[in-house]
Parts: structure tokens; sequence; C-alpha cells
């Protein structure tokens, strides 16, 4: 086939995973969120949960198409490509962790969070698809996942897929540092920790994979090829999980097979109807937030945590309020009774402005690429 060509489907993707991301983490409130748009407590997926694979997914796709000014293969060159991005990205995302309050006390920072696990998943990943054979790819990613599923079965307490028992908190306690994970869970547990980031980094080498796949098959054959392979991913995922359960915050094996599934099936459909069917008046929404993702991302979360932390309102009666809660509660809330609705439609107006942000970057041709 003609291997140059590129499938507008992948930046589609891209920018919908991150449209998705941002809308799910700035609900108005979230003690009114629609149940798909909600992570799961412990075991099982929501659609909330395939978002965070998926664009690891899609960062492991580009990377077979970037890696190819390098010849796929580890070099001085490529190895100082993959080093910089990594530490660029894991610092943006220890910036937004620290900001605006922890800029100068970094005695409690949270280190870990979703950009660092980006990072480190992508500068490991990187190197791994770079030094191995593509023929040996999947038994590398299939090693990894059962590596992993021994570490937690062997070393866990209990039960070792617990919350409580899993071995992903003494692993991360003793790198990380209890100070330093976070609390949301009730207990000290870091939902994107190091010894969960392993098979993480299998999240882009299937990426990688797929990418290979789209390059080396023929249009009229390549959603056909891609679909099969997600199928079987979610049914290998599926029968994986009565083993092993399909968790995010455990970041376990069956649910990266599970998730990567997923992910293959989307983009064989986002290439038929885009790419082969010629259905793509539609996608310029998508395409501005997918040709600057994490430009875009980091700025939601700088804004998020503004008007959070920074902006404080205070209302008639004395009781001062932060300038996202107020927004909610002064503009979207009257708007409608239903306030799961309100929420809702809290989320996508800030969708909506990011958006415009990402339209003046895309008219301008400025793609910030870290």
């Amino acid at each position: 086939m003609g291997t140059s060509k590129r499938y507008l489907a992948l930046d589609v993707l891209r920018g919908i995973t991150v449209a998705f991301m941002i809308t799910v983490n700035n609900p108005g409130s979230w003690e009114y969120i629609f149940s798909p748009l909600e992570h799961s407590k412990w075991h099982g997926c929501t659609p909330t949960d395939l978002v965070y694979p998926f664009f690891l997914f899609v960062v492991g796709v580009s990377m077979f198409f970037s890696f190819s000014k390098y010849n796929n293969s580890l070099n001085k060159e490529s190895l100082f490509r993959v080093a910089k991005r990594t530490l660029l990205i894991f610092a943006i995302g220890l910036f937004l962790n620290a900001f605006p309050q922890a800029l100068t006390d970094f005695s409690k920072l949270r280190i870990m969070g979703v950009l660092q696990r980006i990072a480190i998943a992508y500068g490991f990943g990187s190197l791994i698809v770079l030094a191995v054979p593509r023929k040996w790819l999947a038994l590398t990613g299939l090693s990894i996942l059962l590596l992993y599923w021994a570490i937690l079965a062997w070393f866990g307490v209990g039960d070792p897929y617990s919350l409580a028992g899993n071995a992903v908190i003494p692993f991360d306690k003793l790198i990380l540092g209890e100070v330093h994970m976070y609390k949301g869970f009730g207990i000290p547990f870091e939902p994107e920790g190091l010894l969960s980031t392993i098979p993480a980094v299998v999240s882009v080498i299937i990426g990688y994979l797929s990418g290979g796949v789209i390059r080396d098959t023929e249009p009229a054959k390549v959603t056909r090829k891609l679909s099969i392979y997600g199928i079987s991913g979610l049914v290998a995922g599926y029968i994986w999980g009565m083993q092993f359960p399909i968790n995010k915050p455990l970041w376990t094996s069956s649910y990266v097979i599970y998730a990567a599934g997923w992910a293959l099936l989307v983009l064989a459909l986002l290439i038929w109807i885009i790419d082969l069917k010629g259905w793509s008046r539609w996608t310029t929404f998508f395409v501005v937030f997918g040709m600057n993702p994490l430009a875009i991302f980091a700025f939601s979360g700088i804004y998020v945590k503004s008007i959070l932390r920074i902006v404080s309102i205070k209302e008639p009666g004395g009781t001062v309020i932060n300038g996202y809660t107020w927004i909610f509660q002064h503009i979207f809330s009257p708007m409608c009774p239903e306030q799961k609705i309100a929420s809702l439609l809290f989320a996508l107006a800030h969708i909506l402005f990011f958006w415009l942000v990402g339209l003046v970057l895309y008219r301008k041709k400025i793609f910030i690429n870290v």
C-alpha cells in the first residue's frame, strides 16, 4: 500500500480523548454526575475508565510514525528526543500538581499524576519499541503483563486485588513516600503510581504495534484487521478479568488488554467513517484538540485550579466561595432543574472555551510539541 498515508482518524481519536478527559475531570459538581461519566469505584470499567488508556494507545500509534525519522531504531538522536520529551512532560505534570499552593512548599507535593504517568509510559515504551525487534514486541508486552500479575498476586496481602491489600501501596510508599501520594481513596494510594505504571507501558506498546498494522495494511483491509484485533482484545481481557479483575486504579493486565480492544475498535470505526467513507466535515472540532493535546490539557488544569484556589467571591450573606463553585451555582445550576444536566452543561461549556483557545492556535498554525 502507500505506506506514507496519514489517517485523519488518528488526530480525531486523539482530540476526542483529550476533550473527554477534560469533560470528566470538570463537572459542575462532583455530587451530580451521570454514571457513564464516573470512574468505577474499584473493579469494573465505565466509558470514563477508557479515556486514559485510549490516550496512551494513541501516544503509541503516533510514536510509530514519528520514530520513522530515526528508522524506528535506538540511536543517539532518538534517545535524546525520548529523554527530552519524557522529562518535559513529567515536569509539566509536576507543575500542575504544585500550582498554585505548593510552588514554594514541596513537603507534601503529590509527585505522580496523569501527565507523569504518560511521561514514564512514553519514555520506557519508547526505549522498548526502539530496542526490541517489532516481531518480539507482542511477546515482550505479554511478558510485562504476566510479570505484573505475578507481582500483585504474590506480594499482595489477603485479597491481593483489593484497595487495602494490593502490593502497589507498599511499593509506592517506599519509593515516593506516603506524604507525596494521592489520598482520594481514603488511604494513601497512588492511582498513577510507579508500580502500576509498568503495565501502562504496554498500553503504549500496543498502540505502537497498531501503528505498524495501519502502515503495513491496505486501506481497504485496515479496518477489518484492527477490528479483529480489537474484538480479540475485548474477549481476552474479559476472560483474564475473571482471574485478574479489570481495574483502572491498579491498571491491571486484564484492563490493559480490554481497554486496548476498545481503542482498536473505535480507531477502526473512525478510519472507516473518516478516511474510507470520506465523512469528515464534522471532525474539525476534535482535530483542534488533537493537534495541541498536551498544551490544551495543561491549560485546562491551570485554568481550573486558578478559579478553584485563587479566585474567591463573597456572597451577599458573607459566605466566601471559589470561582468554580460560583460559576456553577449562579450560572449553570439555575439554568436547569435537573442538576446532573446542569453539571454536564458546565463541563461542556468549559470544553467549548478550551476549544476556542485551541482554535486560535490551530488557525495560527501554532502546534506546541513537547
